[in-house]
């Protein structure tokens, strides 16, 4: 049976900037492939409206799972709420769940409640929230979109509340070898074990380190045993050059 799938839609023009370096990607992968998931398409997207619209209805329309991160703090270019509810047909306005989180949490640290924080309680009519133990600003769900705080350790906290509600399919098992060869040499023993383990799948990742040239082999099933069975081939192919991981 095919696992769900998932897509996630990364949103900020500091991402396709270069300023800010996406940590969140490589997190939600693994932990959804943890519980069955299927992380099988990314995207990266300018604080534009338009473009936030359009993609979140494409992705929502054929994945099982669609996870945004970005764009729902306090300032003026955080505008993915409000672009989430034009994309589902929605009103827009305050959540006063959220408004009462944010601003407990504020009056706990001595802040005002002020126009800036109850942007971050505006959210589509009927969305459900998303607990966030680090700064209390909540995310939310609407349908089977899950929208998330871009900074990597409120992303974290958000996702690890989400994990235990979400429905999977059979978890993936994961191993590496390094290989010290140039790829050329890898591919032909490569392709005859990838042939002979059509159930897995096995990436060959290159590297060259200190005039050291080789790949890492990493070999992803639902089953651990064909996992293991395709290890010791490939182990047994390259012998004194393979170093498992």
């Amino acid at each position: 049976m095919k696992n769900p799938g998932a897509a996630m839609l990364v949103i900020g023009d500091e991402i396709l900037s270069g300023r800010t370096k996406d940590r969140n990607v490589a997190h939600l992968a693994t932990e959804l492939g943890t519980i069955g998931i299927d992380l099988r398409e990314v995207r990266i997207v300018p604080d534009e409206r338009n473009r936030i619209v359009e993609s979140l209805n494409e992705l929502r329309r054929v994945h099982d799972y669609v996870f945004t991160c970005g764009g729902i703090g306090p300032t003026h270019d955080d505008i993915t709420s409000q672009s989430i509810a034009v994309a589902f047909g929605c009103d827009f306005a305050v959540n006063e769940d959220a408004r009462k989180i944010i601003a407990d949490r504020a009056r706990s640290q001595g802040l005002e409640m002020n126009e800036a924080r109850l942007r971050m309680a505006r959210m589509p009519v009927g969305a459900d929230l998303i607990r966030n133990s680090v700064s209390g600003a909540p995310g939310f769900v609407v349908e089977n979109v899950y929208v998330l705080a871009g900074i990597p350790v409120i992303f974290r906290a958000m996702l690890s509340t989400l994990l235990p509600e979400l429905s999977g399919g059979k978890p993936f098992h994961s191993r590496t070898v390094e290989v010290r060869r140039p790829e050329g040499e890898l591919a032909g023993p490569l392709g005859e074990i990838a042939s002979q383990s059509p159930d897995l799948s096995i990436g060959s990742y290159p590297f060259a380190v200190g005039g050291i040239y080789g790949a890492r082999i990493v070999v992803r099933g639902k089953d651990p045993a064909s996992v293991d069975r395709a290890m010791e081939s490939i182990k047994q192919a390259f012998a004194s050059d393979a170093f498992v991981e």
